[in-house]
């Protein structure tokens, strides 16, 4: 199904613009669908991280963000996660809530957002969460945290801290999917940690973009009309 050409040329003007934009007077005009809210990780930004989705945009409003750090295409920096889940909050909010998509180092955004703000969030949907402070002191991020020392995506202090960390690696009252493509130890420790705490896991494509499958994609769609239709 095509595209809306006003709203979808919408997002793309804020995308080509290279910023984290907040809620506009469009927003007021699209009153007859969901809102959808991605946020893309570190292998892409904006509308291009999510090249199936799109066509999402025929049955939902969809806006995929820019997170701080990719204002400008080919010059990244280091994200602000609070920035980033300030601005998934504003969009939320202009909706009247709606439902949250997040792939790799995004979903560390995504989820203080949900954290903060529980009721504006419907619907959280993860692929490949690179959240790997909710799983530091398990082994196989502890290994590959020991043997490679990689860049880990910042993540706020109450989503590390050993004492409250189990509560919020998945936020109550929020249906939550986690989604991974089978293919590396790590990602799948972080689906099992969430899956733990009451989130659905499922396994579909085969690598670390499995949003960009037939099936990834069939299943999200699939999770966000069904959480639609259950608070309808």
């Amino acid at each position: 199904m095509p595209s809306p050409p006003g709203r979808y040329l919408l997002l793309e003007a804020a995308d080509r613009a290279g910023t984290v934009p907040g809620p506009s007077v469009a927003d007021a005009k699209v009153v007859d669908m969901k809102r959808v809210v991605f946020v893309h990780g570190s292998d892409g930004a904006g509308a291009a991280a999510w090249p199936e989705q799109h066509l999402l945009a025929g049955r939902w409003d969809c806006l995929f963000l820019r997170r701080s750090g990719h204002e400008v295409a080919g010059q990244v920096r280091e994200p602000d996660v609070d920035v980033d889940a300030a601005s998934i909050l504003s969009h939320l909010a202009a909706a009247g809530g709606g439902h949250l998509v997040a792939h790799d180092v995004g979903a560390v955004s995504a989820l203080l957002a949900a954290v903060r703000r529980p009721d504006l969030v419907r619907s959280l949907t993860l692929f490949e969460p690179a959240a790997f402070a909710l799983t530091r002191d398990l082994s196989v991020t502890a290994a590959h945290l020991t043997a490679a020392q990689p860049a880990i995506p910042p993540v706020p202090a109450a989503l590390v801290d050993r004492d409250t960390r189990p509560d919020l690696g998945i936020v109550p009252g929020v249906p939550t999917l986690v989604v991974t493509g089978g293919w590396e130890p790590l990602y799948e420790e972080v689906a099992g940690f969430l899956a733990s705490t009451g989130a659905r896991h499922v396994v579909a494509g085969r690598d670390h973009r499995p949003q960009d499958d037939a099936e990834g994609h069939a299943v999200l769609t699939a999770f966000l009309t069904g959480t639609a239709r259950a608070a309808a």
